[in-house]
Formats: C-alpha cells, structure tokens, sequence
C-alpha cells in the first residue's frame, strides 16, 4: 500500500477504482466498502485507490467543536487500512480551502481530473463537497458526463443496527467495548509511545508503562482498571491498564495512561506501543491507604487473567 500526502503529490494511476471517505475505525462497514473495492478493481484491471482526509473535516469546520473524539489516529487508521489489500491511499489535508469545491467541481476536478477514477465504489450515505451538498445522485448523474462507473454500498446491518463510527463512539464512553468490537471488527485500542512516569508502580510490586498519546482528538475511554492485550513489537502480551488521575497518592486531576503487562520487567522507554482493551474491571477508586490499593490490585490481575485466558 503506497501512502500520499496529499493529491497534488499523488502521480496518478492509469485508471483507478476509488471510494473516499473519513473512514475512522475502519468498522465492519468500512471493511463491507473496502472489500467491494479491491475485489471490483481486480475484476475491471483497475489500481485501488482511497481518498481519506486529515484533520478531520469536523475539526476544520467546527474550530469550536472541542468534542470531537475519534476512533483512531491517522497512524492507528493507516495501520488498519494495510491490512487491507488497497493499492494506493491518499491522505488529503482538509482545509475551508478545499471544502468550498462544489460537488461537480469536486467530482470533476479531483475524482476525475487527479486520480482518474474509473470506477467509485461509495456508502449510500456518503455526502461531499461544499456543505455536504453532494451525494449518491450528483455521482450517478455525473457518471455518464465522466465516464465512470459507480457501485452503491448499503449499510452493514448487525442485529438490526447500522453500524456507524458514532454508534461506536457511542458504545466505548459507554463502557460497552463488547459492542464497539463487534462493529469494528476488533478490540478497540490505544497506541503511543512509552514515557517515564512516577515510578510508584513499580515501588508496589506492579510496574507499568505510561502511555504518551500525540494526539487529542484520539477517544479515550472513561476512567477505570481494564483486561488489556498487549503488543510491543512482534510480541503478544496480557495486562492490566489503568486510565485515571492515580486519586490515593495525586489531586492535580491530570489524567495517565498506565499499563502493567503481566510477567514482564523489561525498559521499554520511548517504544511504541499498542494496547487492546478487552473489558472493563471497574472504577478507579481512591484507597485509604497503599496496601488497600496493592490488595484490589492483586484482585484484579487475577481477574484479567481469568478473563484473557
């Protein structure tokens, strides 16, 4: 999979078969439309082509949306479309500059005229151009103007839901990360480098990783203690995470990422790492004292290994 960073580097193909789209999570949904397409390009001799976009358009339109969280970072989303069989994927930065294409412009100038679509593969409710005033029925019509063809993707129904990103959203803040994998297709995770912390981990018997995340609009899940897989390099490993503010021993209020991986004492400082969540154990919680702490402690890491077995 060839990355671009932007249209105006992408060399062009000789024909192309494209979907476009945010495509955070790379759900289920996601996965139905990116299927079509490789399968359809390999059908027509066409190369696979996915047009997405950085940051995310929300987050240009509405300066002001402070709210916006999303499933993945642009690495974690990079990372999950390889595993997809796409032949090219150009990351576009979305500015109120190229948000004011109107739709033909948008179809005629960047579609056709920078990637030379062939054929576009696209959600049934994919909308585009200023204001969001493309759609489904601009594409048809504008197909026998361009000379492409089209192929329309319903929604991907599970047990009578569309899945959606936000119905994604929606299930990890609440604490319903059973659902969000079904959607997504895999155990939701958080992914970023390993920094120094405190060290009182460590002094309790339970060292852990703190995790740094480069990125605030990445969706970070409630406060609590969590079953979680972990991988650090080509390794597989099971631990315990901690999302919260450490209350026993801190009252700033500022929020760590901590993961103990069990059976493991290794420097893994300035690694990258990604951690998988599984379930939720419970609430963080203030404890009266440091051995009340190391007790639940030991409680909950026989838990999440009954539970990762």
């Amino acid at each position: 999979m060839r990355i671009y960073n932007g249209i105006d580097v992408f060399p062009g193909t000789h024909s192309a078969c494209l979907t476009t789209g945010t495509f955070d999570g790379v759900h289920v949904g996601h996965k139905k439309i990116l299927n079509i397409l490789t399968s359809t390009a390999a059908q027509k001799e066409l190369e696979s082509v996915l047009l997405t976009f950085y940051p995310h358009p929300r987050k240009v339109l509405f300066p002001e949306d402070h709210g916006l969280k999303l499933i993945n970072t642009l690495n974690e989303k990079l990372e999950l479309l390889e595993l997809e069989g796409i032949d090219h994927v150009i990351v576009q930065p979305f500015s109120a500059e190229f948000s004011r294409h109107d739709p033909v412009q948008y179809i005629r100038d960047i579609l056709v005229n920078k990637i030379n679509a062939k054929h576009i593969v696209i959600g049934y409710d994919h909308r585009f151009g200023r204001n969001r005033e493309g759609g489904i029925d601009d594409l048809k019509e504008m197909s026998s103007v361009y000379d492409f063809g089209i192929t329309e993707i319903g929604a991907e129904d599970i047990n009578n839901v569309k899945v959606s990103s936000t119905k994604i959203r929606n299930a990890l803040l609440t604490n319903d990360f059973s659902t969000a994998a079904t959607y997504l297709g895999y155990d939701y995770f958080i992914s970023g480098v390993v920094v120094e912390g405190d060290k009182r981990g460590r002094e309790l018997g339970f060292p852990t990783a703190n995790i740094e995340i480069d990125d605030d609009t990445k969706l970070i899940p409630n406060q609590g203690v969590f079953a979680v897989r972990v991988q650090l390099g080509t390794n597989q490993l099971n631990g315990m995470m901690n999302i919260g503010t450490n209350p026993t021993f801190s009252n700033s209020g500022k929020r760590t990422i901590e993961v103990h991986i069990f059976n493991f004492e290794n420097d893994i400082y300035n690694n990258e790492i990604k951690v998988s969540i599984y379930q939720r154990l419970r609430d963080e919680q203030k404890f009266k004292t440091a051995e009340e702490l190391v007790e639940q402690m030991n409680r909950d890491k026989i838990d999440a290994i009954n539970l990762l077995q």
